[in-house]
């Protein structure tokens, strides 16, 4: 068994909101992402959605609100919820989420989400 660094994996990473799982834990999927613009509005039905910003600052969208995060923050975004997570320069960020869980809320646009 050995540590994993976030720092190590996400400079494997060299697009936007395409996420890479670098663990699982009770059936969810740990990853990390790099992201900059805007993400598609979407919800995820059945599951709540977790974001950790690692370095720099995102701000995710909701219909009636915006949630403002930097380093070292989280949000969690209740099951069902409209958003749109946006980045106007480059961050990175931890997910969680149950394995298999569409990134986009929909299997036929999400991301493949590759183990690194």
């Amino acid at each position: 068994m050995n540590a994993i660094s976030l720092t190590e994996k996400l400079a494997l990473v060299d697009t936007f909101w395409d996420p890479r799982i670098i663990t699982q834990y009770n059936g969810n999927d740990v990853m990390v992402v790099k992201v900059k613009g805007e993400f598609v509005w979407h919800s995820h039905p059945d599951t709540d959605d977790f974001f950790f910003v690692v370095k720099g600052r995102i701000r995710i969208e909701l219909e009636h609100e915006t949630v403002r995060l930097e380093a070292g923050q989280l949000f969690v975004v209740p099951r069902g919820v409209m958003h749109r997570p946006v980045a106007d320069e480059e961050a990175h960020l931890l997910l969680i989420e149950p394995a298999g869980t569409p990134n986009t809320g929909r299997p036929e646009t999400a991301s493949a989400k590759p183990y690194i």
